[in-house]
């Protein structure tokens, strides 16, 4: 997911002036979106050479680093937001990695495609793996290694105390409030820890 609304709908989530931590921050366009547009300071975090190198070109400060290996580098809450844009689905660690987010910062603000689309069931009713927008890959060459469902993202937030704060939907220029688990293409949640409401 890229482009105009997700920026915007970034931005909204996003509090004015942040110190920010982009994971797998693609080639800084958000980043830069952020620092430009809406005060906002930090670092992205990306692993390819090509985005690397767009990253610094757009003047956004990065951290070549493998997700992977976590982020022991960074202090406790030494962010105010860590986002995680379509890059939760990439991972081997993704249950860590969600943890990890709320450990070095205050709020997490995660999307990734949701498997749970009325389109993506359909596709495999009718037997085939879909393919869309956010799902463009066959198959057999997926950088994605799992896929799930809003409802799953739910669920998992629970099991490990996390704090939904808002969570929504982007479907093609719209956002979905209702039945986001079946009338969404893109899921998209606001984050905090447990721990930091009884605070």
């Amino acid at each position: 997911m890229t482009g105009k609304l997700l920026a915007q709908t970034i931005a909204e989530l996003v509090p004015y002036g942040s110190r920010v931590l982009d994971l797998g921050c693609g080639d800084g366009a958000l980043l830069n979106f952020l620092q430009s547009q809406h005060g906002c300071s930090g670092y992205g975090v990306e692993i390819d050479d090509a985005n690397v190198a767009a990253c610094v070109k757009r003047g956004v400060q990065v951290i070549q680093l493998n997700l992977e290996q976590g982020l022991r580098l960074f202090e406790d809450q030494s962010f105010d937001v860590v986002l995680q844009i379509d890059t939760l689905q990439h991972l081997k660690n993704a249950e860590t990695m969600l943890k990890e987010t709320l450990r070095v910062a205050r709020m997490g603000i995660i999307t990734f495609p949701n498997f749970g689309h009325w389109f993506n069931r359909w596709s495999v009713l009718c037997g085939r793996m879909p393919v869309t927008a956010q799902l463009p890959y066959e198959w057999y060459d997926t950088p994605n290694i799992r896929v799930g469902t809003f409802a799953d993202f739910q669920a998992l937030a629970l099991k490990n105390r996390l704090h939904i704060k808002y969570a929504f939907g982007l479907e093609g220029e719209k956002i979905v409030h209702f039945w986001p688990n079946a009338r969404a293409a893109t899921a998209v949640f606001q984050l905090t820890s447990e721990s930091q409401l009884t605070a």
